[in-house]
């Protein structure tokens, strides 16, 4: 330290040498580097625990879908729509979401009491019970908190939560779950015993979904039975015209590349009621194209999504969390989601 010390010529005490400006900007620059070193560290190591509350979550509810099973003797309904129409039309019935259905068995007993079963999820008062966002359905990686779904013209102005767990409901579109089944379906409830074939450890029952700040995006709105809200479809079409008098399912090879494997980016988005800024939401690296009562988009299919590098988070029916990769082989993919297809595959 020599060189930072001298002596006062007048009475001789040691005085230290303030630093100068580049040694300043030099300790400056330092520090820099090192933040810059240790942020990505930090960054990744809060992301690997996000995840990993992430599967702890999806665990959580696919215990409870389960022991619905066991008390019911048969699985959740994707939706509670009117099973007298040959298709699933989201809009119809009372629209309950599978996730409405297990609340007592994720320890929301108190919230599923809230709810008046005799009208619309979109009719609810009170305390409106489906506005709350429970943290078993929340992800911390997309920051879903405080993001609310709320249209004047699908949900009349009625606020929904959004979280971001939702069913697989078929390995083709929506509407035709009753006649291309998953894990969760609605129209025919099904007991374990429809797994026999296809095993339910190779059976994927749930994923993550990614929420926008837009009220009007409905993506991630637990409570209701719609497309990229609570329920997810594939789009990965049978080799054969839908026909409600057969039953199986082949995937059609032509369908790769237009289906909705994670975090998809097209050429097909997520079809929902309504996508508000679509230049934005593809920015943001979750698309979605306007459905329509006829013509080319009049269907209704939505793709797992979300913030963690590379892929999602799934449940399979036996309750084992496996993280789907977004370059998963999109056949044996569409085979994982369906119920009917007696094939049994793994995930590559």
């Amino acid at each position: 330290m020599a060189n930072l010390i001298h002596f006062d010529q007048h009475d001789g005490r040691q005085r230290r040498r303030a630093f100068t400006l580049v040694e300043l900007l030099v300790v400056i620059a330092i520090v820099g580097v090192l933040v810059a070193l240790l942020l990505p560290a930090i960054q990744t190591a809060r992301e690997a625990g996000r995840r990993s509350e992430c599967q702890n979550h999806l665990r959580q509810l696919s215990l409870a879908v389960t022991n619905y099973s066991n008390s019911l003797r048969m699985y959740p309904a994707s939706g509670i729509v009117n099973t007298a129409l040959q298709s699933y039309d989201s809009k119809s019935g009372k629209m309950f979401s599978w996730a409405v259905l297990i609340l007592p068995y994720i320890e929301q007993n108190a919230l599923h009491e809230q709810f008046n079963f005799n009208v619309s999820v979109l009719a609810q008062a009170g305390t409106n019970p489906q506005a709350a966002q429970p943290t078993v359905f929340l992800c911390a990686s997309d920051g879903a908190k405080g993001r609310m779904y709320q249209d004047a013209t699908h949900t009349s102005n009625k606020l929904l939560g959004k979280g971001n767990y939702a069913a697989f409901a078929s390995p083709y579109h929506i509407e035709y779950q009753s006649r291309y089944r998953a894990a969760l379906t609605s129209h025919l409830p099904h007991s374990s015993s429809a797994f026999a074939q296809d095993g339910t450890s190779t059976t994927l029952m749930l994923a993550e979904v990614r929420t926008r700040i837009h009220a009007q995006d409905q993506r991630g709105a637990w409570a209701i039975g719609w497309s990229g809200a609570a329920l997810l479809a594939f789009d990965i079409h049978d080799v054969a015209a839908v026909n409600y008098n057969t039953t199986g399912y082949k995937a059609n090879p032509a369908g790769v590349g237009q289906c909705q494997p994670p975090n998809n980016q097209g050429p097909n988005f997520d079809m929902i009621y309504n996508c508000v800024a679509p230049a934005q939401a593809q920015l943001d690296g979750i698309p979605c194209s306007n459905w329509a009562s006829s013509g080319s988009f009049n269907y209704l299919s939505a793709a797992p999504r979300s913030q963690h590098p590379r892929g999602v988070n799934t449940v399979y029916v036996d309750g084992h969390v496996s993280f789907l990769t977004d370059t998963v082989d999109q056949l044996t993919m569409a085979y994982l989601i369906s119920l009917d297809d007696g094939q049994t595959v793994q995930a590559q």
